[in-house]
């Protein structure tokens, strides 16, 4: 007797859901459930901090934001950038940036990442517009470690601020989210004029203090880390601007950049893994960004982009970039009053200021690395709370 069509579906589908769960048992695990994100970072993921001091560093002011938010909001896009992404992914709200203290909720997690932060201690720090920031990779560890500790103050008092902090218990089953590292290639190069060999030379002990303070992030709760290695730096307008007479590579990127970027993320990757044979019961995440965002610059027709190493916003030259007049800003030139607006579309755009991402492209990473095909272990973003086995 022939059993019905439909019992059959359901019995393929069935089978191949347990065939699947047995080859990749990371489907099987229960979805993560984080009821916080705490981030650190540089420019790529901050979310209004370096902006929030005023009196030091000058705002941004639109077209930043003009995509999603309507105004600036500090950050360095048109519009959201991966982190927000990220938050909204799990039915979080926008990380608040710890500094900006006008308005705050941090029920949801805080951000510690400032514009221009390096994980190495900063040579200069200059309130310019593409200055060092002061902030860099020890101090928002610092910054997180009192927060902690005055969030807890203010909900053991009580009252209405209670509510806008995290509970105690988030912090140990928050995600951790780290993308840094992009200046500590690109500040020296470009504004301190250092030589590939003094920044080559420098990375090892970016990565040495990378690690010093991930572990301790452990050691203060933290167990649950998704960290992005740096992009291709090669490819930003501001790269190709300071470097005309660089060699380029089949792209059009400056090669000598990139390499630095593929050498600092090796070991960034083997420290990652480092981490994880440490520190058995925590989830350590490297996430390999720096494949996701060239792909924009090999094949951008292929996603729906256009012109990727031309800036979005911004004046001057074939990449329209310049150093002396930025996104958003005024001069009055020959009698004439300047200013520097966006492009038409920039859901087509890569870049947005010559320095960083437009929202679409920042979308586009989003969606292909919180699948895990771009992670080690490839663990989703949903699921990265799991902890990995690393062989030894």
């Amino acid at each position: 007797m022939e059993l019905p069509s439909i019992n059959i579906s359901l019995y393929v589908l069935f089978l191949s859901l347990i065939i699947s769960s047995i080859w990749n048992p990371i489907l099987s695990l229960q979805e993560c459930d984080f009821p916080a994100i705490f981030n650190f970072g540089d420019s790529n993921s901050d979310t209004g901090g370096l902006s929030a001091t005023r009196l030091l560093f000058p705002p941004f002011t639109l077209p930043y934001g003009e995509t999603f938010f309507g105004r600036s909001t500090g950050r360095d896009s048109d519009g959201r950038l991966i982190i927000d992404f990220i938050s909204r992914s799990f039915g979080l709200e926008f990380l608040h940036a710890y500094l900006d203290s006008l308005g705050a909720n941090f029920s949801d997690g805080a951000n510690f990442a400032t514009y221009s932060s390096s994980i190495l201690l900063p040579i200069i720090s200059n309130p310019l517009p593409g200055g060092y920031s002061p902030f860099y990779l020890k101090i928002q560890y610092d910054q997180f470690q009192e927060f902690k500790r005055q969030s807890q103050f203010i909900r053991q008092k009580g009252g209405i601020f209670a509510s806008l902090v995290p509970q105690e218990e988030y912090y140990s089953k928050a995600l951790y989210t780290v993308d840094i590292g992009q200046n500590d290639i690109g500040e020296p190069l470009i504004k301190l004029n250092r030589s590939i060999q003094q920044v080559n030379a420098s990375l090892p002990n970016a990565i040495n203090d990378f690690v010093t303070h991930m572990k301790n992030l452990y050691r203060f709760g933290g167990r649950s880390v998704w960290i992005h290695n740096t992009g291709p730096i090669g490819c930003l307008s501001f790269s190709l601007v300071s470097a005309p007479s660089a060699e380029k590579d089949s792209v059009g990127c400056v090669k000598s950049y990139n390499e630095l970027a593929q050498y600092f993320n090796s070991m960034l990757k083997e420290a990652v893994r480092q981490l994880r044979m440490n520190f058995s019961d925590a989830a350590f995440t490297y996430v390999d960004v720096y494949s996701v965002k060239y792909s924009l610059f090999q094949e951008p027709k292929k996603y729906g982009f256009e012109r990727p190493l031309v800036a979005c916003c911004g004046t001057g030259g074939i990449y329209n970039f310049s150093f002396v007049l930025r996104c958003g800003q005024n001069m009055l030139a020959n009698g004439t009053q300047v200013y520097v607006g966006s492009c038409k579309n920039p859901n087509v755009r890569v870049i947005w200021d010559g320095e960083h991402y437009t929202e679409a492209a920042n979308k586009f990473v989003f969606d292909r690395i919180s699948t895990g095909a771009f992670s080690d272990p490839p663990v989703p973003l949903r699921l990265a709370c799991h902890k990995t086995t690393v062989p030894k």
